[in-house]
């Protein structure tokens, strides 16, 4: 925190911040495209030579001065219908059990006992119960292992064409996953392979509580230019 320190009668003082701190991949969060490659490249093809154009290696280029492609300035504010798919009121748990893997069975059995169905652009939150234990107590676990969405689950939702979608954990995906090949296999799917943003850490036990399963979603990213990704504060509307 900066202080003014003029405090003399007929002086005027002012007071401001200095942050510095991560703002992409930190608390709920928005994934952009530039926060993953595979093989080196990135979505739409783009390959880890022209992310680097600026040359001088990693501080230079992504370190410093941001990606020259995908930074998450160009994500634009959202506004569409938010659709909350509870797997854990499905299974009539607090919680799923950690390294569950959410099949694409259980999003259909679960949108279909909430009578909806899913449409394209919708914004897809799907809650596990794991958003619980984001606390200062029980972080450890939080992050250790996480239930979440298969490989089944991912390709049936990217069928469904949605805009974004999102869960209460750290990563969308289960972790670790069971046998595995790649890290993060939904991660590439999503932000490489068909250019849908992911969601994290997000707080939906209100929304089950409150049988909130369909709501108008808003969230704006912060524009960093060349960034991976943005802290966000998206709010859903009844």
């Amino acid at each position: 925190m900066k202080r003014g320190t003029a405090t003399a009668p007929g002086t005027r003082g002012e007071n401001e911040e200095i942050v510095i701190t991560e703002l992409g991949q930190v608390g709920t969060q928005l994934d952009g495209f530039a926060h993953q490659m595979y093989g080196g490249e990135y979505y739409n093809c783009i390959k880890d030579e022209e992310m680097n154009a600026g040359g001088g290696g990693e501080l230079a280029a992504g370190g410093r001065q941001g990606f020259p492609k995908l930074g998450v300035e160009h994500v634009p504010d959202m506004m569409t219908r938010g659709v909350l798919i509870d797997v854990a009121g499905l299974k009539n748990v607090e919680t799923l059990p950690e390294t569950y893997v959410v099949t694409a069975e259980d999003l259909q059995q679960a949108l279909a006992k909430e009578k909806l169905t899913l449409q394209a652009g919708d914004a897809v939150m799907i809650n596990t119960g794991w958003g619980k234990l984001y606390n200062e107590k029980d972080k450890a676990r939080y992050l250790k292992t996480t239930p979440g969405i298969g490989i089944g689950a991912g390709e049936w939702l990217i069928k469904q064409n949605p805009m974004i979608v999102g869960t209460d954990t750290c990563c969308v995906e289960v972790r670790p996953y069971p046998e595995q090949k790649i890290n993060l296999p939904i991660h590439a799917m999503f932000l490489i392979v068909y250019g849908v943003h992911l969601l994290e850490n997000l707080k939906l036990e209100q929304l089950a509580a409150a049988h909130a399963y369909e709501t108008a979603f808003i969230m704006e990213a912060l524009k960093i230019r060349g960034g991976t990704g943005s802290t966000v504060a998206p709010i859903s509307v009844r």
